[in-house]
């Protein structure tokens, strides 16, 4: 069997940072969820992307949650949702008791449609805060969400977890809303195995979120709790493991673009395929490259060829208002990401590929239009 080429799987420094932090925290015998590494880590995390403050936490998702609760959601409270996304960001609403109504992509981003989220507004004045997700680390029409959530007084969550290291305007996303929420699971960017990091500017709710993740645990001498709490803190050698691939995000983002530009110039005359839109004010980190497909040739045949070479690719992410669990609730859309969904594929985007592997990706893709 030939090799495998993966998704985008973890890709360690080639220089070893990583078990220098390690290391480190085995050596100060800090083997917890806090420490020199998770100190550092949300400082030089929040220095990288431009952000006035971070809580290192143990995913993505417990971000998303995090800023939620930071934002005041509560039990009955309407969240607006990018439909397009990982099941996380919709199921952080839910750990609320939150009421999630699903906004579709427009064609220009494949993220939330600006003119939905006007809509849904007129649908629910009330909602309380908008979740807007940079699919693929492609950037949303910041701007125009940002101008909208403050017409109606709600809070703007950026879920960054696809997008660490992508630009809007010159700005990292996740720094540009209230909150921004960052994953650092196995698949994505850089990786601590599993983890996340929330970023705001607001001080005031990073240290409480820091509080909530560490099962709210008041000042006092004996063990008291005032407000329900979370087990959610990064542990000290997973923020070494973040700071060792902090080093290397530069490179890492350089080669996810790599990827994508080999793939456009090798695939892009094939009948029907068009590539995901990159739009003059977005500088996407390319953590995936994904295509859509118009012709005969169907997601499933090019995920079927590569699967019988010993290579990983997968569909688009199902949408959440056509997922089982989340089918009944509200949608505000014209079937945009259906679309996408129904016609697109996630190329092998991992850094560790070379260009032998590109060109076996891409030879086998172009044997479909033989």
């Amino acid at each position: 069997m030939k090799s495998k080429i993966w998704l985008s799987s973890p890709h360690m420094s080639e220089e070893g940072y990583e078990m220098q932090y390690i290391k480190k925290g085995f050596e100060s015998n800090w083997i917890a969820p806090l420490g020199e590494n998770v100190d550092n880590f949300e400082k030089e995390l929040a220095e990288w992307v431009g952000a006035g403050y971070a809580a290192a936490l143990s995913s993505g998702t417990a971000a998303i949650h995090m800023a939620l609760k930071a934002a005041g959601v509560d039990e009955g409270d309407i969240v607006f949702c990018s439909t397009l996304t990982f099941a996380a960001t919709a199921n952080a609403i839910i750990y609320q008791n939150a009421i999630p109504v699903f906004i579709d992509s427009d064609e220009k981003t494949w993220n939330m449609d600006p003119d939905l989220l006007e809509e849904a507004f007129r649908k629910y004045p009330q909602a309380k805060a908008v979740i807007v997700v940079h699919i693929y680390g492609l950037a949303a029409d910041l701007d125009r969400i940002v101008d909208i959530c403050g017409r109606h007084g709600a809070v703007l969550i950026e879920d960054a977890a696809e997008s660490l290291g992508t630009k809007y305007k010159g700005r990292y996303t996740g720094t540009i809303g209230d909150y921004g929420a960052f994953s650092f699971n196995g698949n994505k960017i850089i990786t601590t195995s599993g983890g996340g990091m929330l970023v705001s500017g607001n001080r005031e709710r990073i240290e409480k979120v820091r509080f909530w993740a560490t099962q709210a645990r008041d000042r006092a001498r004996h063990y008291q709790h005032s407000e329900l709490g979370y087990n959610y803190r990064m542990s000290n050698i997973v923020a070494g493991i973040g700071r060792g691939q902090l080093k290397v995000l530069d490179r890492r983002i350089e080669k996810k673009r790599y990827i994508f530009d080999y793939y456009r110039r090798e695939l892009g005359q094939l009948d029907g395929i068009s590539f995901m839109p990159i739009n003059e004010w977005n500088e996407p980190n390319c953590w995936l490259t994904c295509i859509t497909l118009s012709g005969r040739v169907r997601p499933i045949d090019i995920i079927e060829a590569l699967e019988a070479d010993n290579i990983e690719s997968r569909p688009i992410w199902k949408p959440m208002h056509l997922q089982p669990y989340y089918q009944d609730r509200d949608f505000i859309g014209s079937g945009v990401s259906d679309a996408i969904f129904e016609n697109g594929v996630c190329l092998p985007s991992d850094t560790k590929m070379t260009d032998e592997d590109l060109d076996r990706v891409c030879g086998i893709i172009k044997g479909l239009w033989k």
